[in-house]
């Protein structure tokens, strides 16, 4: 599994430890500093069942810069809106844990990283 990550937030160093506490193996993306392709937020978009407005931090100054809030959140809009994360990667809600199985969490919860490790192997 891989944990996309801002060292800074309080919610991914939760998430690592508990990942820690569970003895899970997994690598870490420091997404700010290796920003996922417009790709791989697709992929990730797909394996989370979400929309790329689901996992966007619109409280962030970038976002209220570009206008976030204003944007149409429909299939037309989609690409803009995984471009927006691809260039400003700071808005990609976090941590986002890719599971084994082939899904993906928002792991924002304690609860979440654990639904996450359930579905290793």
């Amino acid at each position: 599994m891989e944990i996309w990550i801002n060292p800074a937030c309080s919610k991914c160093r939760s998430a690592l430890t508990l990942l820690d506490a569970e003895g899970a193996d997994y690598t870490v993306r420091r997404y700010l500093e290796d920003v996922p392709s417009e790709d791989e937020i697709r992929g990730v978009l797909e394996r989370l069942g979400l929309e790329p407005w689901d996992i966007t931090r619109t409280q962030e100054a970038e976002a209220k810069e570009l206008g976030l809030k204003e944007w149409p959140r429909d299939a037309g809009s989609r690409e803009r809106w995984i471009t927006a994360l691809a260039g400003h990667p700071k808005l990609i809600q976090r941590p986002i844990i890719t599971a084994d199985d082939g899904t993906a969490v928002v792991g924002r919860t304690d609860e979440a990283v654990r639904d996450a490790l359930s579905r290793r192997p």
